[in-house]
């Protein structure tokens, strides 16, 4: 085993401390990783559009979902001042830079999860 994967097991020997802990709680789950995934697709999309994307969710959780993503300073949430009310959401740039990950994470799963 080499030095530094030595240093990185003796580190996180807690899986409460180790990092894919971390991004699990913070971004893994049902929905989450999925809107990212579609707003890496597409750019920009609006709440419906989200809704109908997604198979199987609530407006509820949805709208949970986008806000714990806000809170991270992932997604960005646009508000147009119209009736009825218009609303947007992309990424940021932090979100932006998962895009290599989890088309990693897609790509092992198309092999290794049929």
């Amino acid at each position: 085993m080499k030095t530094e994967e030595k240093k990185i097991k003796k580190k996180y020997q807690k899986a409460k401390e180790c990092p894919i802990t971390l991004f699990m709680e913070q971004i893994g789950g049902k929905w989450k990783p999925v809107i990212i995934w579609l707003l890496l697709l597409n750019d920009v999309m609006r709440f419906n559009e989200l809704d109908k994307a997604i198979d199987g969710i609530s407006q509820k959780m949805l709208s949970q979902q986008l806000k714990h993503l806000e809170e991270l300073k992932i997604v960005d949430r646009k508000a147009y001042p119209v009736i009825p009310p218009k609303v947007e959401y992309r990424l940021t740039e932090k979100g932006k830079s998962l895009k290599e990950n989890l088309t990693k994470i897609m790509e092992w799963s198309n092999l290794h999860l049929k």
